[in-house]
């Protein structure tokens, strides 16, 4: 094993209950209602996807890019005010690959402008050696495109590293990568489906360290 591509959102840093949290509030103001069931079912989606989900519950003149816009501003709010909440683990595992020389990559669906962002505040950047966004891809996950180009930005063939996941789509996007992935749910625990594409599953990310001393 020479690198670990790392998701970001629900893997290291705890938004997905403050992005949910955004979204009741910014829906309440529109008299509509949210249930965290089907926010779950947006978790780790790409954002055609995301959207068309948000069309069939609400309407296909939903005002999709405003609404996002606005939880996205409340959230940034809340994270410049409150700092970013990072996952147990995370900075003891991050300590121990760098102690290591593990090569290691941020590989999300977020923005470039929202990762640097968010990593910038929570000052975890200086532990990656790169990172990979989704505005650099063509296909989000499940498409295993962004694993694939972590792995070539790093210079290492697939069976030399280990995705860390928290949702499905992030599961399966590293089984199609054919790179062994390791899941720490958030919000929601992977159907069966999912799990059988896992390596492993753990309750937090500092567990990752006893899984590579193996």
């Amino acid at each position: 094993m020479k690198a670990v591509i790392f998701d970001m959102d629900g893997l290291m840093i705890n938004s997905e209950r403050v992005t949910y949290e955004c979204y009741v509030s910014v829906l309440k103001e529109m008299g509509l209602t949210m249930s965290e069931d089907f926010y779950k079912t947006l978790l780790g989606k790409t954002l055609p996807t995301a959207y068309q989900l948000m069309f069939d519950e609400y309407g296909q003149d939903f005002p999709m890019d405003r609404v996002l816009n606005d939880v996205h501003q409340l959230m940034n709010n809340i994270f410049d005010k409150d700092g970013v909440p990072i996952k147990k683990g995370l900075i003891e595992l991050l300590t121990y690959l760098k102690e290591h020389q593990y090569k290691t990559i941020v590989a999300t669906s977020s923005t470039r402008n929202r990762v640097e962002h968010l990593l910038g505040l929570a000052d975890v950047m200086k532990y990656f050696d790169d990172s990979i966004c989704g505005d650099e891809v063509t296909q989000g996950k499940p498409h295993p495109e962004v694993f694939l180009k972590a792995c070539e930005k790093l210079g290492v063939e697939v069976q030399d590293a280990l995705v860390l996941e928290d949702s499905e789509a992030g599961i399966e996007a590293s089984y199609r990568a054919h790179i062994p992935v390791i899941c720490i749910p958030d919000m929601k625990y992977p159907e069966e489906q999912y799990v059988k594409m896992t390596t492993k599953i753990l309750d937090s990310l500092d567990q990752v360290i006893d899984y590579l001393k193996q």
